[in-house]
């Protein structure tokens, strides 16, 4: 597959800079996978489609204020993203500037007040265009409550606010860790999730940690070339049993965002028909030709040309159906990616 099959030509009007005025206030596309037929309705109308007893998995994981500004020893401005941490406490980075930060080279990272200042250095560059930072101490999450900004995607044009600390932010938020939001969740406030739960529907949750696998755009002439990032992920005892139940019983397991579906069909153990409990890694790249097992209906956002997060929702229904449905949200003036509208894929 080339990955030019999947671009289609997105005004940039449509691109969403702003949530919507109040969380859950989105417009949602409904599909059916398997005829492609779609409508067009509001996210508070979600509990109606959702079918009783359905199983809703969302994703727990919580954006940490990862993007932080650092000052190198010639003096000049870096911005790096910081990924993950890793056991013996140096930190997984992306950079502004690449080429320019090499190994030994020193930082600065001063808060705006001068309360508090941290020194580290580039102790590797690694083979996935990343670095390793060593600070002269642990860090904890007062740093990227100090330092840190909100790590808005690049096609969202202005400066992060303090708004944004909490729409970009799900309502189930938990765990710390991810420096991408897993966008699909963001609609969902609690009364919606009430509704959800009044049908007979159950909510459970797992926990991936977006990082570069979920964002990255694809390079590569290719679709199959692209090598996704590893991202760690989590289910629990309780979520493998419900899904396990939900399938025993014929009920929908209905996954929010591709990060919920990744890491679902990720732990899916063929070999016992259920999904792996416990913490685990994932470079999983789905795309069309790809056998889905867990997951069957799919609450998501419109995702950016040429992306591997297109190619997993084309493998979901077909890629006409797909392309079908986003010219008609085009068409409608629906509003696209992080801040954008929903598709519920059913």
């Amino acid at each position: 597959m080339l990955t030019k099959d999947f671009y289609f030509d997105l005004p940039p009007e449509l691109i969403a800079q702003t949530p919507a005025r109040q969380r859950g206030e989105d417009r949602l596309l409904v599909m059916d996978r398997k005829t492609g037929a779609y409508e067009d309705a509001m996210m508070e109308d979600f509990p109606d489609f959702i079918e009783p007893g359905s199983l809703l998995v969302v994703n727990n994981s919580k954006v940490r204020k990862a993007r932080v500004y650092g000052e190198s020893e010639t003096g000049g401005t870096v911005e790096f993203l910081f990924l993950e941490e890793h056991i013996d406490h140096t930190w997984k980075v992306m950079a502004t500037k690449l080429k320019k930060q090499r190994k030994g080279k020193h930082y600065q990272f001063k808060s705006a007040d001068g309360s508090a200042c941290y020194h580290a250095v580039i102790s590797e560059e690694n083979p996935d265009d990343t670095r390793t930072l060593c600070f002269d101490e642990p860090l904890d999450e007062s740093f990227f409550e100090k330092l840190g900004h909100v790590p808005l995607p690049p096609y969202i044009k202005r400066e992060d606010d303090f708004s944004d600390e909490k729409r970009y932010q799900t309502v189930y938020a938990k765990e710390e860790g991810s420096v991408a939001a897993p966008t699909a969740g963001l609609h969902f406030t609690d009364e919606i999730l009430a509704r959800v739960k009044a049908k007979g529907c159950t909510i459970t949750e797992v926990t991936l940690h977006v990082g570069p696998g979920t964002f990255l755009p694809v390079r590569t002439e290719n679709l199959e070339d692209h090598k996704m990032h590893w991202e760690r992920y989590e289910v629990s005892q309780q979520t493998s049993d419900l899904i396990a139940q939900a399938k025993a019983e014929g009920r929908k397991v209905v996954a929010t965002g591709t990060t919920s579906v990744r890491t679902l069909e990720s732990a899916y153990n063929p070999e016992t028909g259920r999904v792996d409990v416990g913490w685990n890694r994932t470079n999983l790249f789905i795309k069309p030709g790809f056998t889905y097992h867990v997951v069957d209906q799919l609450l998501t956002n419109f995702h950016t040309p040429e992306s591997t997060l297109l190619a997993l929702v084309s493998a979901f229904s077909t890629k006409e159906h797909i392309f079908r449905a986003y010219q008609h949200a085009i068409d409608e003036r629906y509003h696209f990616f992080s801040y954008g509208d929903a598709m519920f894929i059913k």
